[in-house]
């Protein structure tokens, strides 16, 4: 999420850079934290309150976007408290709730002390106040000379001027000390190395070594704005003494969160957002959603579809149909973004409103993407952001509307963040997906071996742990589709583990070939039966198959020249202009073709990227097809292609070994020599909507 107002602002000589985003009546500043991290550190915070609040955010003195001045006194105690109400000031901003982690929730605390008629409330998570002892060896260790040190010696100024990312590999490890926290520790040090141990001493020597306000209890008392203090009760940076005796001094509220480490807003997001957001409707009478009142007997289910690609729409809106064959009065409502938007409104279905709240997934993908490469996991992973931002939209719209059922195809945000905290779940809900396990390329190294096994077992644990939180979890297909591999090292396989937490529908198809008629007639329909052999060439509905169509429409005149009936029909996507590419005479460009399954049901032979939905369509229909995985795509290379490999569909291409020849060679071949694949199940959606049907 973008701010929509950025500025700096002078502090004698230091420059501090803050960001503004969203309205609203209120206003949350998210105090940055110890300069050893910026601003970011609220990135799972800032686009979700920025909906209902104007929300400030801005870097510390020393990291960032901020200035890193040289002298000591620039990193005490005053100037950062000031910095506070200087950024206030400069955005105009009367009044604000201020919100701390650890050191900041030392900063939130005492400029609510200081300035009272500013602050409306001050909300802290780990709070680093100096009314109760320390961690036990943390700072004991800072002035000596020790040569290999290891544990708490590495909290010491001659090691972050040798080995500043040692320190930061233990200390923000202790920071998120809970299990599967590889993505918080990753970007906590990218954040981190973008400033130095030698700034990082002067915040310590600064508060030393420059006289200034005395914090104290005296100081905490003064502070008369409700206050909410939350502490992870496993916390090895800060003592959750401090919070308790915060809230004893303040008569403020007091969590001590089980199991957490010292960044809750990071690591328990979903929990994180709730909680403060419930807490500032309690005492500031700020937004909070109200249930709105059932009216009449009509069953309601709110369905989740996947943005990536719109052949997920397509077998949804399918089991839809089958589901309200079995109950005519169901009202189903779609929480769902563009270009799927696009599908269902122009199928006549009810999108929600929150929808347009929804941060864009396929965007994000987008701009992961290389040349015919696209690192699924990583991309997938990187997405933290987004998927939590959508997760509260949607938790939103389950408090706002009581609904008898949620319906999830493969709404991983949802999964995961009910998994993790089964209190927040507000409905039954039938959890759908076509593949179970992320995969690692052997190329990648170990690392990548490792965050896979590693988030897989942690999707292990929720499962096994919680298995009342999905009520029903449906695999798009069968046993036999399952790959054969396992989660990881140590871990189940996935043709073991994944028949005792699912039920299976088959595979569901939108419209399977054996409803559009005879072959014959449906060439006739679109004009292929005039001797020409017509090939489709389609990509899905996201950008990243821009470098295949460049591909393959340089591989146009050499195909021509060995098959010179050959008609090529190029279809885009919503998200690629066709005006864009360099097009051979003889080839047809189209952004859009409605009913596409239809044609590539009529047509000779299909081109397409490796996404299951259209391949699987290829398969019913037994049309000859390449597909051309994308590189580090884990779920095309390993599931796709295992599951093709069983029905005897499509000939699997390497992009970066296909060159123009190749291409041409390989249509030719499947011309002539077209497979015969295995059947496919035409019942699959009335088959999960059987399912569903029993839990209305």
């Amino acid at each position: 999420m973008l701010p929509h107002t950025q500025g700096r602002v002078d502090r004698n000589g230091v420059g501090i850079h803050y960001d503004v985003y969203g309205e609203g009546e209120h206003t949350i500043v998210f105090v940055p934290t110890w300069a050893i991290i910026h601003s970011r550190c609220w990135k799972a915070q800032v686009p979700y309150f920025a909906e209902h609040f104007r929300v400030i955010t801005f870097d510390p003195r020393g990291n960032g976007r901020s200035d890193r001045p040289e002298r000591l006194e620039d990193y005490a105690l005053d100037p950062v408290f000031e910095d506070v109400i200087a950024v206030m000031d400069a955005t105009g901003t009367e009044r604000a709730t201020l919100v701390g982690l650890s050191f900041s929730g030392l900063v939130a605390a005492a400029v609510a002390a200081l300035w009272p008629e500013r602050i409306e409330a001050v909300v802290t998570t780990g709070a680093s106040v100096p009314i109760v002892p320390p961690v036990e060896g943390r700072g004991d260790f800072f002035e000596d000379d020790i040569s290999n040190p290891s544990g708490w010696q590495t909290f010491n100024r001659r090691h972050w001027e040798r080995n500043y990312p040692d320190f930061l590999e233990f200390f923000i490890g202790n920071i998120f000390n809970e299990k599967h926290s590889t993505k918080q520790v990753e970007d906590s040090i990218a954040w981190a190395l973008e400033s130095d141990g030698r700034m990082l001493a002067k915040t310590l020597d600064s508060r030393t070594q420059v006289d200034g306000t005395v914090v104290d209890e005296d100081l905490f008392r003064k502070i008369r704005c409700p206050c909410l203090f939350m502490h992870g009760d496993n916390d090895v940076i800060t003592r959750p003494e401090g919070s308790v005796r915060l809230a004893d001094l303040t008569g403020g509220e007091l969590i001590l969160y089980p199991g957490g480490g010292h960044s809750l807003n990071a690591r328990y997001p979903a929990w994180f957002n709730a909680t403060v957001r419930d807490f500032l409707a309690r005492h500031l009478g700020t937004w909070k959603p109200k249930r709105k009142p059932r009216t009449g007997r009509t069953r309601r289910a709110l369905y989740l579809s996947s943005p990536i690609g719109l052949g997920h729409a397509r077998r949804d809106l399918a089991v839809a149909r089958e589901l309200r064959k079995r109950h005519p009065d169901l009202k189903v409502e779609w929480l769902a973004q563009d270009p799927v938007t696009r599908f269902l409104n122009a199928n006549d279905e009810t999108i929600h409103p929150a929808s347009r709240m929804l941060a864009n997934e396929s965007a994000h993908i987008e701009a992961e993407a290389r040349e015919h490469d696209l690192h699924a996991f990583q991309a997938i992973r990187s997405m933290d952001e987004i998927l939590i931002k959508n997760f509260m939209v949607f938790q939103e719209a389950l408090e706002e509307q009581k609904y008898d059922l949620v319906i999830a195809d493969e709404a991983w945000d949802v999964d995961h963040y009910w998994h993790e905290h089964p209190e927040l779940k507000r409905a039954p809900i039938a959890w759908f997906t076509d593949f179970v396990g992320w995969v690692p390329f052997e190329e990648n190294g170990p690392r990548e071996a490792f965050l896979t096994a590693d988030y897989n077992q942690e999707m292990i644990g929720h499962v096994e742990r919680r298995p009342d939180v999905r009520d029903k979890a449906i695999f798009v297909g069968t046993p036999e589709d399952i790959v054969d591999l396992t989660f990881g090292d140590g871990l189940p396989r996935m043709r073991d583990w994944i028949p005792r937490h699912y039920a299976f529908a088959d595979y569901i198809i939108g419209a399977h070939p054996d409803t559009f008629g005879t072959r014959d007639d449906l060439r006739a329909e679109f004009g292929y039966d005039d001797g020409r052999k017509t090939c489709i060439v389609a990509v899905g509905g996201s950008g990243v198959g821009a470098s295949l169509i460049r591909r393959i429409l340089a591989a146009y005149p050499s195909a021509k020249a060995l098959i010179p009936e050959l008609r090529m029909i190029v279809v885009t996507g919503p998200r690629l202009d066709p005006a864009t590419f360099d097009v051979p005479e003889g080839v047809e460009m189209r952004a859009f073709v409605p009913d596409l399954d239809r044609h590539l049901a009529a047509c000779d032979l299909a081109i397409v990227q490796g996404g299951l939905t259209t391949c699987m369509e290829l398969a019913a229909a037994a049309t000859p097809f390449l597909y051309f995985p994308l590189r580090n795509h884990f779920e095309q290379n390993f599931h796709v292609a295992s599951r093709l490999e069983r029905y005897n569909a499509g000939r699997k291409m390497n992009f970066a070994e296909s060159g123009v020849e190749e291409i041409a060679q390989a249509m030719v071949d499947e011309l002539r020599r077209p497979r015969k694949p295995r059947p496919v199940a035409a019942d699959g959606a009335a088959r999960a909507a059987d399912m569903l049907a029993s839990m209305l």
